[in-house]
């Protein structure tokens, strides 16, 4: 008997880019609802903007767990965070990007985190453009999350070197 989908185990990080002080420890709460673990990140000043922290919370827990971060997370008008999950043999990993201004963008990933858009997606922007709706340049970055990368990117950059922390969900 194969376990089911949300029993493969699979891994993943929770980056938070930044947040003000006073959201810190809800961050780590909605973390440790979805995780079922205490959650203590290593909080270190974002020298992208002013007054913000930022973290890296690295877990193991069943697939779709990145899914339930982000929707625990999303909304919060002053926080930018991504979610990955790594693929497993049954299931293809995801990256979850929130920005307060954009709202959330996911995406499928494969083995080495490229994105990966589904056969149907591209076909109905095809159409679109056909139709001169959209052009296909503005269709493949909206399906790559171009706008979303070129936000958050100062803040990546701003956070290498920042200590990472992993956790296990109980289960």
């Amino acid at each position: 008997m194969s376990p089911s989908i949300q029993g493969v185990p699979t891994r993943g990080v929770l980056f938070v880019h930044s947040s003000p002080s006073a959201l810190c420890p809800h961050i780590e709460w909605a973390a440790t609802g979805v995780l079922g673990s205490a959650v203590d990140a290593a909080w270190v000043v974002q020298p992208a903007q002013q007054g913000t922290y930022r973290c890296e919370i690295s877990w193991q827990a069943p697939a779709g767990t990145a899914a339930k971060i982000a929707s625990a997370m999303r909304g919060w008008e002053q926080v930018r965070f991504e979610v990955t999950e790594e693929p497993t043999s049954s299931t293809e990993g995801a990256r979850f990007s929130y920005t307060p201004t954009l709202g959330i963008f996911h995406a499928l990933t494969g083995l080495h985190g490229d994105v990966l858009i589904p056969e149907d997606r591209v076909k109905a922007f095809m159409v679109k453009a056909t139709r001169g709706e959209i052009t296909m340049e503005l269709a493949l970055e909206g399906l790559l999350g171009a706008k979303w990368d070129a936000e958050l990117e100062p803040f990546r950059y701003a956070g290498e070197g920042a200590p990472v922390r992993w956790l296990h969900q109980v289960i």
